[in-house]
C-alpha cells in the first residue's frame, strides 16, 4: 500500500487511498497497525481518501478510534491534495464526519488554511474535578469534543498527569480531547494537549480552535490569536458568532509502499 507521511508543527499524520486497503484488514486495525512506532511507520493517526463525487476524509486515531475531524490532519489532507495534482490554490471543500470544511492551499504549498465551521460552546464554566483539584474548565464542539481547562500552569507534565484523566473522566462519555491554556495576552495564548485515542501530541489544529473559541465567549482575547504549543505556533481567526479560520504550515516528511502482514 502506498503511503505518505506529513506532519503540521510536529503533529504527524500518514495519508492512504482509501481503495487500497487489505481485504483482510479494518481500517481502525490498519491504524494501529501503521500508526505503531515499534511495529509501524509511526504517527499520530490516519487519514483515509474516501473521495467519491467530493473530497472526503475518515480520521483514525492510533488506536484505531475514529475521529470526527482534525484540524491538523484537514490540513495535511489538503496538502496531499495539492502534492497529487487535485486541487489548485483555489478553496475546496472536504467532507469529514464531523461535517463539511472549506480548505486553500497557500503560499505554494508551504500554508495550508482551513475553515473549520462553528465551534459550539457547550459550557463556559465547568467545574472538573481530578485528583482532589478542581479545574476550572470550558467545554466545546468543533465537530469533534474538547475540554479546555484553564491554568497558569501550562507545560508537559500538566498534560501528561491530568490529560488522561480529563479524557476519561464521567462528565466526558464518549472521551474528550484536553488542552491547558495560558493566556498570555488578547493575541496570544500558550497550550499543552492531550488528544483523545492518541495522548500527549505536539500541535493540535482543532484543539487550537477550541482554545481561542473558548476565550472569546470568556472575552479573553480579540479576533485573532496565535496559538503557541510545543511544534509550533498556529493563527485562528474566529468570528463574533464563533465560526473558526485556522492557519499553517504542513511539511512532508516521507512517501513509501507499506506492506501488511508478517
Amino acid at each position: 500500500m502506498k503511503f505518505s507521511k506529513y506532519h503540521g508543527l510536529g503533529n504527524s499524520y500518514i495519508v492512504v487511498d482509501g481503495r487500497q486497503v487489505a481485504a483482510h484488514l479494518t481500517w481502525e486495525a490498519f491504524a494501529r497497525q501503521i500508526c505503531h512506532t515499534g511495529y509501524g511507520i509511526g504517527s499520530d493517526g490516519l487519514l483515509v481518501d474516501c473521495s467519491v463525487d467530493g473530497f472526503a476524509v475518515r480520521i483514525f486515531n492510533p488506536d484505531g478510534s475514529e475521529a470526527e475531524k482534525s484540524g491538523n490532519g484537514l490540513r495535511i489532507f489538503a496538502r496531499w491534495l495539492w502534492d497529487t495534482g487535485r486541487v489548485t490554490d483555489l478553496p475546496f471543500g472536504v467532507g469529514t464526519a464531523g461535517g463539511p470544511v472549506q480548505c486553500q492551499v497557500l503560499a505554494q504549498n508551504q500554508l495550508v488554511r482551513v475553515q473549520m465551521g462553528p465551534v459550539h460552546i457547550v459550557a463556559v464554566f465547568e467545574a472538573v474535578s481530578v485528583q482532589d483539584q478542581t479545574l476550572d474548565c470550558t467545554v466545546a464542539n468543533v465537530g469533534n469534543p474538547h475540554c479546555v481547562v484553564f491554568s497558569q500552569t501550562v507545560d508537559k507534565t500538566t498534560a501528561l498527569t491530568l490529560g488522561p484523566l480529563v479524557e476519561m473522566h464521567q462528565r466526558f462519555p464518549l472521551r474528550t480531547n484536553v488542552q491547558f491554556v495560558r493566556v498570555m495576552d488578547r493575541n496570544n495564548v500558550a497550550i499543552e494537549i492531550w488528544e483523545r485515542g492518541a495522548g500527549y501530541t505536539l500541535s493540535s489544529g482543532s484543539s487550537s480552535c477550541a482554545v481561542v473559541a473558548a476565550c472569546r465567549e470568556r472575552n479573553l482575547c480579540d479576533d485573532t490569536v496565535t496559538v503557541h504549543m510545543p511544534g509550533g505556533a498556529l493563527e485562528v481567526a474566529i468570528s463574533p458568532d464563533l465560526n473558526a479560520t485556522l492557519t499553517g504550515k504542513v511539511a512532508r516528511i516521507c512517501t513509501g509502499w507499506y506492506r501488511t502482514g508478517s
